[in-house]
């Protein structure tokens, strides 16, 4: 949707709306736009226009003697304003100092990723009432620094992956029962010299090639390292942090719990989340699903403002506010391009 949809006075009064049913949602009338902002148009010219805007579907009115609320497509039309502007996060020094300052919290927790990102859902959740979630780094996206490999219960031996991002992994696998733990330690030896420093992605792709030639390979210990490798960085990914889901219930409009339940369900059941933050980590800034844009049934009454974080320039993961279509676009995108900075120093060392 391009801005030059609405002349500017539309604009104005489109705006004041949608910032007025923010601040509180309830059905906006004409007479409260006159009043409250002093666009110098009469109030038969807002009310025309607001009429007017309700036929190009940006508002609706519930009840013929009510004022009017904003649409999807209002919403969409509002945010798309906000990201156009070049400046959507305040460059104040409030803003630096948080920035400062938690980054160095973030630091101090980083090598517990699980603590790490507890701590940033429950601070996205805490300042803005919404629900704070976070997709971890994907264990693909980190970086290899170590493997152990444990002798455990007959055939099984326990594989515990470290990454520089402080990401730990374990697996239990099937290997061949001739191997000693003095060969499993050599194993190990030789992957950690042989992969540390590069992705595991990176890893899967070196293991594929190598493997190809696996016949040729002299040293059968490096091919059973090889295969071993295989198999101790297949992890599936299913990790999902959320803080604040019933912080929301103080918010006005959720006293029915409709939107809790939609929600609750939504993250349960993890799969349809999960592709949806996968899909928003891969791209770059900040992201706003509004209401029945989501792919997701339970989600078609809520808005997500996400963003993915970096390791220098490689995406690793996301985090994002879920809240109501109603929410304060402006502050949620603020908070959450703030913090998702404030990660990517975490990870980048800074």
């Amino acid at each position: 949707m391009t801005l030059e949809m609405l002349d500017e006075r539309s604009q104005q009064i489109l705006n004041a709306v949608i910032q007025s049913y923010i601040n509180k949602p309830e059905p906006v009338g004409s007479r409260f736009v006159t009043k409250k902002y002093s666009f110098g148009f009469s109030s038969a010219t807002i009310r025309n226009v607001m009429a007017d805007l309700e036929d190009l579907g940006f508002l609706s009115q519930p009840h013929t003697s009510a004022g009017r609320v904003p649409t999807d497509k209002g919403y969409r039309f509002y945010v798309d304003a906000l990201l156009y502007a070049e400046k959507t996060v305040d460059d104040s020094d409030a803003q630096t100092e948080f920035i400062k300052q938690f980054t160095t919290k973030l630091v101090n927790l980083r090598n517990d990723v699980s603590v790490m990102f507890s701590e940033i859902t429950s601070t996205l959740s805490s300042l803005s009432n919404y629900v704070g979630v976070a997709l971890p780094p994907k264990a693909e996206n980190t970086t290899f620094n170590r493997i152990d490999l444990l002798r455990y219960k007959g055939d099984n031996v326990v594989a515990i992956l470290l990454t520089e991002e402080g990401v730990i992994k374990n697996r239990i696998f099937n290997v061949d029962p001739k191997l000693t733990q003095y060969d499993l330690n050599r194993i190990s030896d030789y992957l950690n010299t042989e992969y540390s420093g590069h992705t595991l992605d990176e890893v899967k792709g070196i293991l594929l090639n190598r493997m190809k030639f696996e016949k040729i390979l002299w040293d059968d210990l490096i091919s059973r390292a090889i295969r071993i490798c295989e198999q101790a960085i297949s992890f599936s990914e299913d990790n999902i942090i959320v803080s604040g889901l019933y912080d929301v219930m103080n918010l006005p409009d959720f006293s029915d719990l409709a939107r809790i339940k939609d929600l609750s369900r939504a993250i349960k059941e993890k799969h349809m989340i999960l592709k949806l933050l996968d899909e928003l980590s891969s791209t770059r800034g900040i992201q706003v699903v509004i209401g029945a844009e989501n792919p997701i049934n339970e989600l078609k009454k809520l808005s997500i403002v996400a963003s993915s974080y970096k390791e220098g320039d490689r995406p690793m993961g996301v985090i994002a506010l879920i809240g109501p279509t109603w929410m304060n676009y402006s502050k949620a995108i603020y908070m959450v391009e703030a913090v998702a900075k404030c990660i990517s120093s975490t990870f980048k060392g800074d």
